[in-house]
């Protein structure tokens, strides 16, 4: 490694990947090997309990090019990923998954094209080598976010990703505590490309990233970028109230009409069986606000560190430390 300040930050959360360290390790070397200036690569131990933490000290150890921070607990990946960013050096940050799902061979067209003048560079997936329901849902939740987010939010596009020093130094500043990184590197609107690619599938070790930190995920993502829920709640109670005059109107014309019967009882059921169904829509969607302002408000750190390892300064930042 050269003792030029580093070229590229590769930045790398780790949550009970230590089977596949060594093999991203290798992967990234031989991708940034022949690039001719230095690179560090910084992992984030988000609360591992399998060797991840061993396998990174050996690694450390043996290249000094391989830097580690250990957290104190499982913090999820957006923390851990801003955890990295905040001790990149680097005039170029890659971000990417450590289960080889985001392939090493990439990086080096992600380079390219940032030194052609892009500030962004995201890698979308062509294609995802992964279960049927992951794939669907993954699906619909994009063409969701697409089409309602006030930002404009790319399709396929996951924390595969490079991003310029100037473009790390305004990420920097964004502390909120629900963070959806997807969606705030593309709210600063730099100049942006996209590479596309086929993910493949992982190889060693179950994914971390259970259902429901995927919902989590998926829910700051809308709630951060989009008022579709606000806009969700008026479209349903539009069609109650629709809904509602269209049964009223059927009944008052059966009752006059057709000289039914309808007892009172009949007809308030009906009216309010449907604006309950509305009010419990409304409620959940301002309990979904309420928790994001109640969470910012505690002003906790977005993560806390326990332990680093070949960092030559220290990163001092209120937020980060014990």
């Amino acid at each position: 490694m050269s003792n030029q300040s580093p070229f590229v930050s590769v930045v790398i959360p780790v949550f009970n990947e230590g089977e596949n360290v060594p093999l991203l390790y290798d992967g990234l070397k031989r991708a940034l090997a022949d690039r001719g200036h230095g690179w560090e690569l910084i992992f984030v131990n988000d609360g591992s309990t399998d060797d991840s933490l061993k396998v990174l000290a050996d690694l450390a150890h043996k290249d000094i090019s391989v830097k580690y921070i250990v957290l104190t607990r499982n913090f999820g990946q957006q923390a851990a990923l801003t955890a990295g960013m905040d001790y990149a050096k680097g005039n170029y940050i890659i971000t990417m998954d450590c289960d080889l799902q985001d392939p090493p061979e990439l990086v080096p067209a992600m380079i390219e094209k940032a030194v052609e003048g892009y500030d962004v560079v995201f890698a979308r997936r062509n294609f995802r080598d992964e279960g049927f329901f992951k794939r669907t849902t993954a699906s619909l939740y994009y063409k969701l976010l697409e089409k309602f987010s006030d930002t404009e939010v790319y399709g396929n596009i996951g924390d595969f990703r490079l991003i310029t020093r100037k473009v790390l130094v305004q990420l920097k500043g964004m502390r909120e505590k629900s963070r959806y990184l997807r969606g705030m590197v593309t709210w600063l609107g730099f100049k942006h490309a996209i590479l596309d690619y086929d993910r493949p599938k992982r190889i060693h070790g179950t994914t971390g990233f259970s259902l429901l930190k995927m919902v989590r995920l998926g829910m700051a993502g809308i709630l951060s970028f989009s008022l579709l829920p606000i806009r969700f709640g008026l479209v349903v109670g539009l069609m109650s109230i629709f809904s509602g005059i269209a049964f009223l109107a059927y009944i008052t014309y059966d009752t006059f009409i057709n000289d039914e019967v309808y007892q009172l009882y009949k007809w308030l059921s009906v009216v309010t069986f449907v604006f309950i169904g509305f009010m419990f829509i409304l409620i959940w969607i301002l309990a979904e606000y309420v928790g994001q302002i109640y969470n910012e408000s505690k002003n906790r750190p977005i993560y806390v560190i326990e332990q680093k390892e070949n960092f030559e300064h220290e990163f001092e930042d209120t937020y980060t430390q014990l």
